[in-house]
């Protein structure tokens, strides 16, 4: 493995903005996520889904619901298996749903068994009433195709199982969990499952599942196709020392690249005095601040998504957006769309002096189809969990 490389903190900045797409947009939404190797999924809409406004700074001409339409076809219409690119499921050892490319597939299949013999309410093994429900649910699908909890009549509840109330819910997430059943069509935020030959091509599902050593591996490299920049764990340094590059940063702690990336890294150093770009809106949860310690340390930001926090607790607002202006972050806004009046409302800001952020509420307002932001009291908001993402 090389030496480290030592850059200054807005040199970091700067490559991490240029190599996770927010300096020069991805032509399509196909290479935007086999750059990144996954792109994450919620389902709350404030102003825009999370997926969607991590994609709208990272695809040329990206529309609000476009990943749903990639992932599944137009609303209405069954996307055949053939044709389908990627899907969503979870990323090993955790619950967060994302789109994935095809490639990731036998990189799941470990996962997916773990979950169906491990114990838990949530994605864990089938309880025994679960186990006879499942046979029927899954009858049910084979014969009529693409059905989601609503379309069975059953109103038996489940069991300390949060989001999902009904027995029904319950034991489909399980099954989707562990990979006997695949999203194949969503209405709004609601699912619809099938079989898995009936989702995912035949040369996918056909391919052997991938070792252990391999899919560590593979998870390690996730982390830095996501991030770009990161802080490696002692156990997954050795993995992709052949395809890294160690960095040092002054305050932060030690960093990786891929090697891959270096042309961009270079180009970073060469302009680390250049002209800041005009201020953009990030999502919550995008690849640039998501991980928490880092962002702290080479940003002096110190963010947290609070949609989840109590009320009384809450710092920044319930769906807060950090503001990027060229290599810093100088504060967030909190939007809400007013669907019925048609327009963005300004909850609160909190701006370092000197950034103008109206250009950046403009844009997002025409993104949403609404009409120029104003300052005032917010339309209501019903949260919603990443149970029914």
């Amino acid at each position: 493995m090389p030496k480290p490389l030592s850059l200054t903190p807005s040199a970091a900045r700067r490559f991490a903005c240029r190599a996770l797409g927010l300096e020069s947009a991805h032509a399509t939404l196909p290479a935007a996520l086999a750059h990144q190797g996954y792109v994450q999924i919620d389902p709350i809409n404030v102003c825009g889904r999370m997926h969607d406004l991590i994609l709208r700074n990272r695809v040329a001409g990206y529309r609000e619901g476009d990943l749903m339409r990639f992932l599944h076809g137009e609303p209405g219409r069954v996307l055949a298996a053939e044709d389908r690119a990627a899907f969503e499921h979870h990323v090993p050892r955790s619950n967060i749903l994302v789109a994935f490319p095809l490639e990731a597939w036998p990189h799941l299949q470990g996962a997916m068994r773990a979950r169906a013999r491990a114990a838990g309410q949530w994605a864990g093994r089938l309880t025994p009433r679960e186990r006879v429900l499942a046979a029927h649910l899954l009858a049910e699908i084979a014969a009529r195709g693409p059905l989601g909890s609503e379309d069975f009549d059953d109103d038996r509840q489940a069991r300390r199982v949060w989001g999902a109330a009904k027995l029904v819910k319950a034991t489909l997430q399980k099954l989707f969990f562990h990979g006997r059943l695949l999203i194949a069509q969503r209405s709004g935020n609601r699912r619809r499952y099938d079989l898995p030959e009936r989702v995912l091509p035949r040369s996918v599902l056909a391919q052997p599942d991938a070792a252990l050593e391999s899919t560590a591996r593979w998870l390690a490299l996730l982390k830095l196709r996501q991030w770009r920049l990161a802080t490696l764990k002692r156990d997954e340094l050795p993995l992709v020392s052949d395809l890294v590059q160690p960095l040092a940063v002054a305050g932060c702690p030690p960093l990786h690249c891929l090697q891959s990336d270096l042309p961009l890294l270079e180009s970073a150093i060469r302009d680390d005095a250049g002209t800041p770009g005009p201020p953009r809106l990030l999502a919550p949860l995008d690849p640039l601040i998501y991980d928490r310690e880092l962002t702290r340390a080479l940003w002096d930001f110190d963010y947290i998504w609070e949609a989840y926090t109590p009320p009384a607790r809450r710092v920044r607002g319930y769906y807060a957006l950090p503001v990027l202006a060229g290599t810093a972050i100088v504060g967030h806004i909190e939007p809400r769309a007013d669907r019925e009046r048609r327009e963005l409302v300004v909850v609160s800001r909190r701006i370092r002096r000197g950034h103008a952020t109206a250009a950046a509420l403009k844009e997002l307002s025409r993104w949403l189809g609404l009409r120029s932001p104003r300052n005032g009291r917010p339309p209501a908001v019903r949260p919603s969990s990443t149970a029914s993402a």
